[in-house]
């Protein structure tokens, strides 16, 4: 009985392929192809828009980092000239993770 089955759901499925064929206007069919690719150009558009804003994003955490870098550095020296060892050594911690997450 499957095999029967079988049979009749693809006589089905050509008959209505057949149906659709000569129910289908060329036209539409390329006005539809058309839009279709109107809307991927424009999820292209706005995908490359959020790849160059990520990237300015992560451009800027970068310099903000560097920039963090230099100042833990800065701090941990001052520190150590006015024999604060743990501020330098909480600040040169806090200048390593700095540089781990700038990597």
């Amino acid at each position: 009985m499957a095999g029967l089955a079988g049979r009749m759901s693809t006589v089905i499925k050509a008959k209505i392929s057949r149906m659709l064929d000569g129910a289908e206007d060329p036209g539409e069919t390329l006005d539809y192809g058309y839009q279709r690719q109107v809307e991927l150009l424009q999820n292209v558009k706005k995908g490359i828009a959020d790849v160059v804003t990520s990237k300015k994003r992560l451009q800027m955490q970068s310099s903000k980092l560097e920039q963090q870098v230099v100042k833990l550095d800065t701090q941990a020296r001052q520190a150590l000239s006015q024999g604060r060892e743990d501020l330098a050594r909480m600040a040169l911690e806090r200048k390593a993770l700095a540089q781990t997450e700038l990597q």
